[in-house]
């Protein structure tokens, strides 16, 4: 992951090197609230959001060239050579990229070991068939799954494992309710750690916090919220727990007829994914820290696990290459050069500039204002990129380690996902996978529902930042 933040560092020194006149960057500010309209509207004007995306991406490609904004001409590598690539290439993030792919078709594969339909039916048996037993059982893991592999990959187990479960229990009416749950809860857990999402990493390192020193700060916050989240969640999906004898008599007879050894085929295969799984997910949790993984990224890791258990199916893989979801691959591909093209048209500086005014209005309303308009910005941008802006920033006026404007950046960054499924990556793949059952989901629906967890979300860490952490 040091190698994604060098990257962005590297990235965003390259944009503020070139001047932009303040018209070209208002015009491309512009783009973005055209490109964010026409996602709340795709139901209205019956396109895909990858076409759109990728309209705007065509849109800001040439802009960018004519206004002479992108970096044109050769990349020198590290051993003084230089190869030509199209400037739409380094702008996207292909760690994301390999990330979905290689978590997408090891989930998929590993899935035809019924290892999956065990995990779930045992869940679903200590639930003893009761809802709401299952909702928490599901919701801690993928706060704990978020915290220690990504957010990307804990929605796209768990999101997997919830829907046999529902389906065994005949619940799939409440299948909505709980993958948006747990979708929302994917950004709460992915502040628990230091390493949890790059952003806290860009903080703390330029804050100097301590991966100890992260974990206790952020952990009180990290339990409140989820406790909040699953029970108002609960509350507004209507999933209620069994409260009668007979209801509680019915499901346990119901459950009583699981078997979770019905989807094992093959003993040897599911003992192999099960072993595949648990180094799938110590890996990734430790690939920051593992020699040579560590240069290569968590994309890497996925990947590699996708190849291997492909290794399974060598003469059917392509049937696996089917299922992939390009759609929304081709999605973030265009989100990305998009942002790019924004970066380097200013766009992040002038959010920066008016971010810098926000945090010099005071210790108690320039923190408070700091997180909200953190969070505002990072439901629309990458926050990747706003996260070392703001860091760079807060370097610059000497801000003290200590200081609650640090983590105002990491919970506005983090908890501005939970405002559009564009915020972050694992939103989207929640959305996904809601679409994959056929349910409806529209931007502008996405936007009704979550808008009243995300403001939940930003009131109880703005008290916390401005009454535990001031």
């Amino acid at each position: 992951m040091s190698d994604i933040v060098s990257v962005v560092g590297a990235s965003a020194a390259v944009a503020a090197q070139h001047e932009v006149p303040t018209g070209v960057t208002l015009f491309f500010t512009l783009l973005l609230v055209a490109l964010i309209l026409c996602l709340a509207l795709e139901e209205k004007i019956h396109a895909k959001k990858s076409l759109i995306v990728g309209l705007f991406a065509v849109v800001a490609l040439l802009f960018g060239s004519y206004f002479e904004l992108l970096p044109f001409g050769a990349v020198t590598l590290f051993n003084g050579e230089s190869i030509h690539l199209p400037v739409y290439i380094p702008a996207i993030d292909w760690g994301v990229i390999a990330i979905i792919l290689g978590s997408s078709i090891f989930v998929d594969v590993t899935s035809k070991s019924g290892l999956f339909t065990w995990v779930a039916i045992k869940l679903t048996k200590a639930s003893v068939g009761d809802p709401i037993k299952l909702l928490w059982f599901y919701c801690f893991m993928t706060v704990v799954f978020s915290a220690v592999l990504n957010n990307v990959t804990a929605m796209i187990i768990v999101g997997s494992l919830t829907g046999v479960s529902l389906k065994k229990l005949g619940q799939m009416d409440k299948l909505l309710g709980f993958l948006l749950i747990e979708g929302l809860l994917t950004n709460i857990g992915g502040l628990l750690t230091l390493i949890s999402s790059v952003p806290n990493i860009i903080v703390g390192n330029a804050a100097g916090i301590s991966f100890v020193d992260f974990f206790l700060t952020a952990s009180p916050f990290v339990l409140v919220a989820s406790v909040v989240t699953i029970l108002f969640g609960a509350k507004m999906f209507d999933i209620q727990g069994l409260k009668t004898a007979e209801e509680k008599k019915q499901a346990a007879f119901l459950v009583s007829s699981f078997d979770e050894n019905d989807g094992i085929h093959s003993p040897a295969f599911f003992r192999f994914a099960a072993v595949m799984l648990l180094a799938f997910i110590v890996t990734i949790a430790t690939a920051s820290i593992t020699p040579l993984v560590k240069d290569l990224g968590m994309g890497f890791v996925a990947i590699a696990f996708a190849v291997m258990m492909l290794v399974r199916y060598k003469s059917e893989v392509d049937q696996f290459y089917q299922s992939v979801d390009w759609d929304l691959l081709a999605f973030f591909m265009a989100l990305f050069i998009v942002i790019n093209v924004l970066e380097h048209a200013q766009v992040l500086a002038l959010i920066g500039h008016g971010i810098a005014w926000i945090i010099g209005l005071g210790d108690t309303l320039g923190t408070g204002a700091l997180l909200v308009a953190a969070a505002g910005f990072s439901s629309v941008t990458d926050n990747i990129p706003l996260a070392a802006m703001l860091s760079k920033i807060l370097v610059a006026q000497n801000t003290a380690p200590d200081s609650a404007l640090w983590w105002s950046v990491v919970f506005g960054a983090n908890l501005g996902g939970n405002l559009t499924p564009i915020g972050s990556a694992s939103t989207l793949v929640a959305v996904t996978i809601i679409h994959k059952y056929q349910l409806p989901m529209s931007f502008i629906g996405f936007v009704k529902v979550a808008f009243p967890f995300a403001m939940i979300h930003l009131g109880l860490a703005t008290l916390y930042v401005l009454l535990v952490l001031k």
